[in-house]
């Protein structure tokens, strides 16, 4: 199931991800090492969600996304912003066996590619809105710039939450509703450009939040099921969330601490680490609270009028809990 959303999501972003390579590597950029830097961090770039949860939100509410094709590369040099810097900030040196720009580069050029993404992709986006009515454009850009302030917030507190010995559920997981907002405006101003009526754009907004809080969750679950990800986040005493909760269980926890506090991991030692993770009873709640998401995001599509779209968004947030 998820790969099929994961190559439905690829087809939809394709178009919107050239265009925005085409204009990044249209700028000038003088410095040879940030130039390697970009054309570094463009032969690897590969961000479907953002473009292709726009695009479906486009379509479902009678829009053509083809006709957006700039907004959709504006929104996703947005994201690849915050994801150049979030490797700063989680000091990220690979990611799925390629050195991050923060990896090879290092902070600087990592800060200075970062702001690159985020300014043009701004300026790409407000250029994008002035295809909207006028106050549908103004509106765009407002919802836009708030919920990027949002997801800034939350990147904030959980820098704190780090710093803090135990971490509850509850903040832990209103951190995580708030780092949604970024996939929320996706399908907001997706529904908003294809001329959704207010009723569906507010759904598919809701949608959008509800979807991204289970993304950020499926990917702290992924985070305990890859060795890569594991051994980098143990280095930098950044355990995934999932382990930490798992943790709460004495007996699970002695586990957890022999297998981490290894020198060299191994497959299998990561095998054992995720069923005592799963087996706990806080990580079984945390899924049946996904499971609880999962079914509010279908009673969503229910407001949407196009049958293939509803069914098309339902697979996706059923793939939120698929391997876990």
């Amino acid at each position: 199931m998820g790969k099929r959303v994961v190559a439905g999501l690829k087809k939809r972003s394709k178009k919107g991800l050239e265009f925005a390579k085409q204009i990044l590597q249209s700028e000038k950029i003088n410095h040879p090492k940030l130039h390697d830097a970009l054309e570094h961090y463009i032969a690897h770039w590969n961000d479907f969600t953002h473009p292709g949860l726009f695009s479906i939100a486009c379509e479902a509410v009678g829009g053509e996304p083809d006709d957006f094709v700039p907004t959709q590369s504006a929104i996703a040099m947005m994201a690849a912003a915050f994801d150049v810097h979030d490797d700063i900030i989680d000091k990220s040196k690979v990611k799925n066996k390629v050195p991050t720009v923060y990896g090879k580069f290092g902070t600087e050029m990592a800060l200075l590619l970062g702001n690159a993404f985020l300014i043009g992709g701004f300026k790409l986006f407000v250029d994008s809105s002035v295809m909207l009515p006028k106050e549908k454009g103004n509106s765009a850009v407002t919802t836009l710039k708030s919920r990027l302030f949002e997801v800034g917030n939350a990147h904030a507190l959980e820098i704190g939450l780090r710093e803090k010995k135990n971490i509850e559920s509850t903040e832990f997981l209103e951190i995580t509703k708030m780092k949604a907002a970024g996939i929320e405006a996706d399908m907001h101003l997706g529904a908003l450009f294809g001329g959704g009526e207010e009723v569906e754009v507010e759904a598919l907004a809701k949608l959008g939040r509800i979807l991204g809080t289970l993304v950020l969750l499926r990917e702290e679950f992924i985070d305990v099921f890859d060795i890569e990800e594991l051994c980098q986040r143990i280095s930098v005493k950044d355990l995934p969330p999932p382990l930490i909760f798992a943790m709460q269980d004495p007996k699970a926890k002695r586990k957890v601490m022999k297998i981490i506090s290894k020198a060299k991991i191994t497959e299998s030692d990561v095998s054992e680490l995720v069923d005592v993770t799963l087996a706990t009873m806080p990580i079984v709640k945390l899924k049946q609270g996904m499971q609880s998401l999962i079914q509010e995001g279908t009673n969503l599509t229910g407001k949407l009028l196009r049958t293939e779209l509803q069914n098309r968004l339902q697979i996706i947030l059923s793939s939120m809990l698929e391997d876990l």
